[in-house]
Formats: structure tokens, sequence, C-alpha cells
């Protein structure tokens, strides 16, 4: 089974992450590519519906839980919060094998390429100015003091073109 490159959009609250992802998502489309993502978060947040048969069957002990309908298929898997990064994102490869990339929405600490998206209404330095933190690039529109790549945030094209460079070192 392939490898999916997956390249992690991160960035402070506000910064545009979704907005980002999104406009990523529909111009790397357009361009023919398939493109899965995952939202990264660290709030616990009840995926499955309480009192409903898939939650019931988690609940009584099953290991994994999936939803099969016309339209859409899920996948409930428990897992321990401080699972290695390989294990907790080799689970969407398995599902995402057959797109050529995933994007994820934050997840600051993975060892994964990142792109940090920056505004300054965030009222915070961006993240690839304190440290490396092995961020490839900053996203902006505005000036930024980084030592790594700046992206004109407008040029979505452009920074869908950095993508797939990225994605292209990763396969490699």
């Amino acid at each position: 089974m392939k490898q999916v490159p997956r390249i992690h959009i991160v960035g402070r609250k506000n910064a545009g992450k979704t907005t980002l992802v999104c406009d990523l998502v529909a111009e790397l489309t357009r361009q023919g590519f398939r493109v899965a993502t995952i939202k990264h978060t660290h709030h616990h947040h009840e995926l499955d519906t309480p009192g409903k048969d898939s939650h019931k069957h988690r609940e009584s002990g099953a290991a994994g839980v999936g939803i099969l309908s016309s339209q859409m298929t899920a996948a409930f898997v428990p897992v321990q919060r401080d699972e290695d990064e390989a294990v907790r994102y080799a689970r969407f490869n398995v599902m995402f094998n057959d797109c050529d990339l995933i994007l994820v929405e934050g997840d600051l600490h993975t060892t994964a390429q990142k792109l940090e998206v920056w505004r300054p209404i965030v009222g915070e330095d961006p993240y690839a100015s304190a440290d490396d933190r092995g961020i490839a690039a900053v996203i902006s529109d505005d000036t930024v003091g980084v030592s790594c790549d700046v992206l004109q945030r407008s040029n979505v094209q452009a920074v869908a073109a950095y993508v797939m460079q990225l994605a292209a070192e990763c396969s490699n």
C-alpha cells in the first residue's frame, strides 16, 4: 500500500486555517487531484451520537464501529491519547489510500511537513518566528519576519503548487 503524502496546515486560532484548507481542496480538486482532509483537535468530541445503535455497539466494547449508508461511510475507532503519531495517522492512510494527498488542519507537534497560516489579527507572532518547529513556509498576505519561505495567502494557485511540491518530496 502506498504512503499518501500528508501536509499539515497549522496556525493560531482565527488565523484562517479552515478557510485555507477549503480553498486548497477546491483548487487541487479543480486540478484533478484527489484530496482527503483531517481536522486535528485537542478537544474531546463525541463524534458518534449517544443513543444510536453505532454508539451502543462501541459502548458495549466493540474495538471499532463502522457506519455504512448509501451516501457516507464512517468509522469510529477508540484510541489511546498517547499513541504514536505514525500509528494515529496510519489508520487514515488506509482509509484515504486512493487519494493523492491528505491535508490535516492542525497538529503543530507532528513530524510531517507543516505550513503555517498567519495574520496580524491573531495578536501573536507566527509559530515559525519563535522557533522553526519544522514549518516549511508561512502563508500570509502581510509582512512576516521568519527564516522559512513566505507564500502569499491571496495566491491560492501558488500555495497549492507548493503543497504538491512538498507532497512529491514526501513521496520520495
